[in-house]
Formats: C-alpha cells, sequence, structure tokens
C-alpha cells in the first residue's frame, strides 16, 4: 500500500512539474511574441516619423532624417534576405557573420545620426553632413551588394533547377508517347506463297466473273433485282 501511495505522489509531482514547465514555455512564447510586436510596432512609427521629418523639414535636419530612413530600410531588407535564404543555401552563413559586422557599424551611425537631429547647431550640423552621407552611402551599398548577390545566387540556383527539370519532364513525355515510335516503325512486306503461278489468289467476285456459270454475290448497296415474269401463252 505504501509503494503505490509514493508511485503515486510521484506520478502527482511529475504532472505538476510538467504542468509548471509547458505554462512557462506559453508565457515566454507569448511575451516574445508580444516583443516582437511592439518592435514591429515601435520601427512602424520611427520610420513614420522620419518620413515625415525629411519631408517636412528642409535642411540638415530633414537629410539627417533621410539618411536614418535609407539606413534602416537598407539594412533591415537585406537582413531579411539574407536570414531567409540561409535556411535553404548554407553558404549565406558566412555572408551573415559579415552582415553581423556591418550592422555593428550601422547602429553606431543610426546613433550618431539620430544624436544630431536635437543638435541646435545647424551651421556644425552642416559642416559634418558630407562625412555622415559618406558614411551612410558606404554602408548602405555594403548592404545592398550583399543583398542582391544573396538574390542572384537564389535566382541562378532556381534557374538551373528549372532547367534540369524541364529536361527531365521531356524524357518523360518521349516514354509516354511510345507508340510514336512504333508507328514509324515500317512493317515488313508480306511474303509471296510457294504455290505455282503470282502466288496471288483472285478475289471470290473476281472469279465469278471469270466464270459465267457461276451466281455473282450481289452487292449490299445494290437493289433486288426483280426476277422476269413467264410470258402468258394465249
Amino acid at each position: 500500500m505504501d509503494v503505490i501511495i509514493a508511485v503515486l505522489a510521484v506520478i502527482f509531482v511529475l504532472l505538476v512539474a510538467l504542468g509548471a514547465w509547458g505554462t512557462v514555455k506559453a508565457v515566454g512564447a507569448a511575451r516574445r511574441g508580444v516583443d516582437r510586436t511592439l518592435t514591429q510596432a515601435r520601427r512602424t512609427v520611427e520610420d513614420t516619423t522620419l518620413r515625415a521629418r525629411s519631408l517636412a523639414q528642409p535642411g540638415p535636419v530633414g537629410e539627417l532624417a533621410d539618411l536614418r530612413l535609407k539606413l534602416r530600410t537598407s539594412m533591415r531588407a537585406t537582413q531579411e534576405a539574407l536570414e531567409a535564404g540561409s535556411a535553404d543555401d548554407g553558404s549565406l552563413k558566412e555572408s551573415l557573420g559579415l552582415f553581423d559586422r556591418l550592422a555593428a557599424h550601422g547602429r553606431e551611425l543610426d546613433a550618431d545620426l539620430k544624436r544630431l537631429q536635437s543638435e541646435p547647431d545647424r551651421a556644425t550640423l552642416a559642416e559634418r553632413l558630407p562625412g555622415l552621407r559618406e558614411r551612410t552611402e558606404q554602408i548602405v551599398g555594403a548592404a545592398d551588394s550583399l543583398r542582391w548577390a544573396a538574390r542572384d545566387r537564389a535566382r541562378r540556383f532556381a534557374e538551373d533547377d528549372l532547367e534540369s527539370l524541364s529536361a527531365q519532364i521531356d524524357v518523360e513525355a518521349g516514354a509516354l508517347r511510345h507508340w510514336d515510335r512504333v508507328e514509324e516503325t515500317p512493317q515488313p512486306a508480306p511474303r509471296p506463297s510457294h504455290g505455282g503461278g503470282t502466288g496471288r489468289t483472285a478475289p471470290r467476285e473476281d472469279r465469278a466473273a471469270l466464270d459465267p456459270s457461276r451466281p455473282r454475290t450481289p452487292n449490299p448497296w445494290e437493289k433486288p433485282q426483280r426476277q422476269a415474269r413467264p410470258e402468258g401463252t394465249t
């Protein structure tokens, strides 16, 4: 009896532990989902604000907002392209490592641009704009190069796979149309008979036509001939 109680207690403890573990996992997944949603919403708000500032505020402040928007858009698109392609192509993992190093420079530049947006000295800001613009173009150019290289690689693989698939389909279609080869094979000529003469047997109708004493077989499309009436005797 004590053994049964101990086993039931162990099972109860395992069920409680399993339920607690499942609850923790579910809460963690829900928290990650909420964090992801909040991050996406915050990025959307920031991008919308930067786009509005680049259009509404002329001068250095508007150009800073435009540089930040270009930087963020390019880096985000490249990261998504590399992460999506690395799931099927292991060679892109090295590209992801290079992008991580590039992303560190991008974050540093974005922080500098964000900090300079509240700079009251417009003259100093205008002096630093060429250097900031050059850094932005360099980072954006590198990110765009990685992104387009990954897309070209995926497109090339897709074209090669399509060509191979088309060739296999052509072979299979030819195998399915095997009757074409059978019809093109010439049929052997009939062998002549070993009997006398030409070996050609005259048809029955021809023999009947050559022999007037034999009745002729009527054709199915002919009307039956009317028999002549016997002449009446007077």
